[in-house]
């Protein structure tokens, strides 16, 4: 004997659905209006041999993510810049002081893959940011 589920359980179930909406196009919208940042610089300091620090700055970040993206796309294109195809992460501070957003990014430059999680393939990322809009060095 099959089980009868009452009407009413179908109705309330479709009744907890009606405030669903598929969200819009263009997933950067913020409650403000369009995600529309301004990138103020690249500072670009050689540490060691493979080393290099990134320092970044911008306004209108929606959050830390925004200016860690913004150093990781400077690091991509410089690797490139210094003939080299791969970095890795070390670490990156993200700071806001009156609206502007700074990032203090570290990153290792090699030729070959670097050994840990953090690799990027600066091809593959620098081809990204110009999609996103994101300048490079």
């Amino acid at each position: 004997m099959k089980p009868v589920v009452p009407l009413w359980v179908g109705v309330a179930a479709l009744a907890g659905l009606t405030g669903c909406t598929a969200p819009e196009a263009g997933g950067d919208q913020t409650e403000q209006g369009a995600f529309s940042p301004t990138y103020l610089g690249i500072e670009t300091r050689l540490l060691d041999g493979d080393l290099v620090n990134f320092i970044v700055s911008m306004e209108g970040a929606r959050s830390t993510d925004d200016v860690s993206h913004y150093a990781r796309c400077a690091a991509a294109q410089y690797t490139l810049i210094r003939g080299y195809g791969f970095a890795r992460h070390v670490r990156t501070k993200v700071a806001q002081e009156g609206g502007v957003w700074r990032a203090d990014a570290v990153y290792t430059i090699s030729a070959a893959l670097p050994p840990g999680v953090r690799q990027i393939d600066a091809e593959v990322v620098v081809a990204h940011c110009k999609n996103e809009g994101i300048p490079t060095v």
